[in-house]
């Protein structure tokens, strides 16, 4: 899994029959160090929005396998699962969403 942020969404009128009932999200990876900052490296991505987030929220993320739904034949490769109210990293908050 990954943190990342929820920076846009994605419009598509044609696409997957799985894929219907889904809202296509663009997220941007978060280093965690002291605090979360944009990752160096990894570009954004589409991800699926199991959980009703909106744009400029702090996500978790599962890649791979584990971002499929109860359809096998949804083609997903991303999906968030958990809007992420705050970051403990030892004794420093990382984040907080308030």
């Amino acid at each position: 899994m990954e943190i990342g942020r929820v920076v846009g969404t994605v419009v598509s009128t044609v696409k997957s029959s799985g894929l219907n009932s889904f809202k296509l999200l663009v997220v941007t990876p978060l280093s965690v160090a002291e605090e979360l900052t944009a990752a160096n490296g990894p570009s954004s991505y589409v991800a699926i929005d199991l959980v009703g987030v909106g744009e400029g929220e702090v996500v978790l993320v599962t890649k791979g396998s584990a971002a499929r739904v109860s359809d096998p034949t949804v083609p997903t490769d991303a999906a968030i699962v958990a809007v992420v109210d705050s970051v403990q990293i030892g004794t420093q908050n990382a984040y907080s969403k308030t």
